[in-house]
């Protein structure tokens, strides 16, 4: 729909270039979308916020006219672009603030009238209600990608559930003098990681509610209470953490926690997890080490869903994650924006 309006601005306003500037906050810019006439080259282009006639128009959330701007914004001289006259109108999609501009360009000076203006603010109505529908959509359907992520991985962590709590029992039994003591020492361990599961699924509750933001070393350590038979050192800074992202790390390091206790340092008695995390260049870099573990003498062969679970996590939230194995324990470093986890 967005094309077709472009098109019918084009046409109902006698115009010879036309297109829709969305402002994108992260960047503090104006990206150029279904770009036609002289310009379509110039689709997917970015303009700055504050020094542009698109900025003045979210400013003033009203129609501008601007004639020959390249002799103000020096970034269209650079772009070797001449717009005789440029007609601008904020676009709406459901909030008391424009999110980026529908437009118009003429071939000469005084071309559009009050008619136009008023074209071109209906035109821009009805983009917006499109902006807004196709923006829903997309949540629409990250959210049902999500919950077609949780539920195959529902079935997966029941399966580790069992293996870990088989191993729990297995340590808790040969480090109790006594069966009250297991019986104690295995009741927390299993609470411990119901815990730390419950985390992990509060976001794909019904209700769709947002609870309080948490903090990194809080998930971790809810995560890594269950494996009180290994030594874990967290080191770093507090980080707030909303729901969303404390469904994802809470997620990520569950199965790298169960991939140690099934393979790794948390699989013996004298393992240990060091996880380290900085703020660098506005993203969060977290650094996980397993020591005391069995020798690793080669690279292991890529593993089942817990790893594409993991990493799709991780790229989902905008980050990266490397792993490199040692013969001592396996390295993994992640590094994800500090935007996302606000979420």
């Amino acid at each position: 729909m967005l094309p077709v309006l472009v098109d019918s601005a084009l046409e109902l306003c006698d115009a010879v270039a036309g297109g829709i500037s969305i402002f994108e906050k992260p960047g503090e810019v104006f990206r150029w979308h279904h770009l036609r006439g002289t310009l379509e080259k110039f689709t997917g282009a970015t303009t700055p916020r504050n020094y542009s006639p698109c900025g003045i128009t979210l400013d003033h959330a009203k129609p501008v006219l601007v004639q020959k701007p390249e002799r103000v914004y020096s970034w269209l001289v650079d772009a070797r672009v001449s717009l005789p006259e440029c007609l601008l109108v904020p676009l709406f999609a459901g909030a008391a603030e424009p999110l980026g501009t529908l437009w118009v360009v003429s071939e000469s000076v005084e071309h559009f009238h009050a008619g136009h203006v008023s074209t071109m603010q209906e035109l821009a109505e009805f983009a917006g209600i499109a902006w807004e529908v196709r923006q829903k959509e997309e949540r629409l359907r990250t959210a049902l990608e999500e919950q077609e992520i949780l539920t195959r991985e529902m079935g997966h962590r029941v399966k580790n559930l069992f293996a870990i709590a088989d191993s729990m029992i297995r340590l808790s039994a040969r480090r109790s003098a006594t069966k009250e003591q297991m019986a104690e020492t295995l009741s927390g361990r299993l609470h411990a990681l119901a815990d730390a599961n419950a985390l992990i699924r509060r976001t794909f509750s019904p209700t769709g509610r947002s609870s309080n933001a948490s903090d990194l070393r809080e998930i971790i350590t809810a995560v890594m209470r269950p494996y009180a038979h290994a030594e874990a050192t967290l080191n770093g800074p507090a980080v707030s953490v909303g729901e969303h992202a404390t469904n994802a790390i809470a997620l990520v390091f569950h199965e790298m926690a169960t991939n140690a206790a099934k393979y790794g340092a948390l699989s013996t008695e004298g393992g240990s997890v060091t996880i380290d995390w900085s703020i660098e260049d506005e993203r969060l870099k977290l650094l996980w080490r397993e020591t005391g573990g069995p020798a690793i003498t080669s690279e292991p062969a890529p593993s089942g869903l817990g790893t594409s679970l993991v990493t799709n996590t991780i790229t989902r939230q905008g980050g990266t994650i490397a792993t490199t194995w040692h013969i001592e324990g396996v390295q993994v470093q992640i590094a994800l924006p500090l935007n996302s986890l606000s979420h």
